[in-house]
């Protein structure tokens, strides 16, 4: 079984991090009976940095398609060469906040997901979903247009999951993680801290396990001293 992880800056991570993605690693890693890789077209940290915060991240498990500053209308364009190129079976994508922040508004970011989810299947027509919402940033403290768009924009994509999904191809809504507070869990109003890496790879997790019974309950792993 083939993972891609698929996001924006709050995926990819900068130099120090842990990164989520090193999280749901460690969660299959130990919880997959079968044989599972994951795969993408990248493998760095933001800037081009391999400066992850447990140096024995080892390189075939770093890889992913995350950008910082990109969302799902630069990955809808992206997702099938990956997806082909890296035989992916399951996406776990966490996309959005981006996109209505600086490119483009809720509706025409619900129509790159439906670009991103065509262009998957195409590549993939038995690929598996899982898509988490966006969860409001501090900018939506004080941007109530912005929260709102925000608001209308898990909206649609709650729609499209809806419309979209396939027994052949399904996909899945995650949800905000239990109890993710952006004061706690982040480090700048943004972009996960490791209890917040920790509660998005919990999140993805729990959805794998309870829809589809792949890997089992999120433990959080020791940490490297």
């Amino acid at each position: 079984m083939r993972f891609m992880f698929v996001g924006d800056s709050m995926t990819i991570g900068r130099a120090g991090d842990y990164t989520w993605r090193y999280r749901m690693w460690q969660h299959l890693s130990s919880t997959l009976a079968g044989p599972h890789r994951i795969v993408g077209p990248r493998s760095e940290l933001y800037e081009g940095s391999d400066a992850y915060a447990d140096p024995g991240f080892p390189e075939h498990a770093r890889r992913h398609l995350a950008g910082w500053g990109e969302g799902w209308q630069h990955m809808a364009p992206l997702i099938g060469p990956a997806a082909r190129e890296g035989r992916a079976d399951v996406l776990l994508v966490s996309l959005g906040l981006i996109d209505l922040g600086f490119y483009t508004d809720a509706d025409q970011t619900a129509v790159n997901v439906r670009r991103f989810v065509a262009a998957a299947r195409e590549a993939r027509p038995g690929i598996r979903m899982v898509l988490l919402p966006v969860i409001p940033n501090v900018r939506a403290e004080k941007d109530a247009p912005f929260a709102a768009e925000v608001a209308r924009f898990n909206e649609l994509l709650a729609k499209a999951v809806a419309d979209l999904t396939t027994a052949a191809s399904p996909i899945l809504l995650a949800a905000r993680p239990s109890g993710y507070d952006i004061h706690q869990d982040t480090y700048d109003g943004t972009h996960p801290n490791a209890s917040g890496e920790h509660r998005l790879a919990g999140e993805f997790a729990a959805v794998l396990h309870q829809a589809w019974g792949i890997g089992g309950p999120y433990r959080p792993a020791p940490q490297p001293r």
